[in-house]
C-alpha cells in the first residue's frame, strides 16, 4: 500500500547530515544509550514528532534498571531493620519507607516523559499518539502497545513532524 506525498511532507523529510546528531524534531535512528537517555529528558513533555525504536528501547531498558535497582534497595532495606510482632506479622523496617518514597518520586518524574517518548515511537510507526491510552486496558493493553513500539519506521509517519518554515 502506498501512501500519498504531499508537498508539505516532502519538505518535511531529514536529511541527516555527514555526521552529527539530528535535530531533537527529528527521530534518531540509531541512538546509542547515553544519547537516548539524554533526548528523552531534552524533550520531556514533547508528544509531537517521532521517536525511532533505538530512543524508545535505550529508555525502557533504563527505566526498566533503575526501577529493579530501586526495588532491591527498597527490600534490602526494608528488611534490615524489620521487625516481627507477637502473632507473627513482619513489620518493615525505617528504610523501606526510605525506598518506597525513591520509587514514588521516581515514577512521577517519568511518566509524564515516558508517555510523551510512546506517543512519539507510535508516531514513528504512522500510528496515532491516542493509541498510547491502550495502557489503560488491564494486561492486554500493554501487551498490543508493545507489539505497536516492535513495529518498524513507517515513512509515512513523516506527516508527525513538525513543519519547516
Amino acid at each position: 500500500m502506498s501512501y500519498p506525498q504531499y508537498p508539505s511532507q516532502q519538505q518535511q523529510s531529514y536529511q541527516p547530515a555527514t555526521a552529527g546528531e539530528p535535530p531533537l524534531w527529528a527521530p534518531y535512528y540509531g541512538a546509542t544509550l547515553p544519547v537516548a537517555v539524554q533526548r528523552f529528558f531534552k524533550k520531556y513533555a514533547t508528544f509531537s514528532g517521532r521517536a525511532s525504536r533505538s530512543e524508545y528501547w535505550w529508555w525502557a531498558l533504563v527505566a526498566f534498571a533503575v526501577g529493579v535497582v530501586l526495588n532491591i534497595i527498597t527490600s534490602v532495606a526494608g528488611t534490615a531493620g524489620s521487625t516481627v510482632t507477637a502473632d507473627g506479622t513482619p513489620v518493615p523496617g525505617p528504610g523501606a519507607l526510605v525506598g518506597s518514597i525513591l520509587l514514588i518520586i521516581w515514577g512521577l518524574a517519568v511518566i509524564v516523559p515516558s508517555f510523551a517518548l510512546l506517543v512519539r515511537r507510535l508516531h514513528d510507526a504512522n500510528l496515532s499518539g491516542w493509541l498510547a491510552l491502550l495502557i489503560l486496558v488491564p494486561f492486554l493493553g500493554a501487551l498490543a502497545l508493545i507489539v505497536m513500539a516492535i513495529l518498524p519506521s513507517n515513512p509515512a509517519g513523516q506527516r508527525f513532524d513538525r513543519p519547516l518554515g
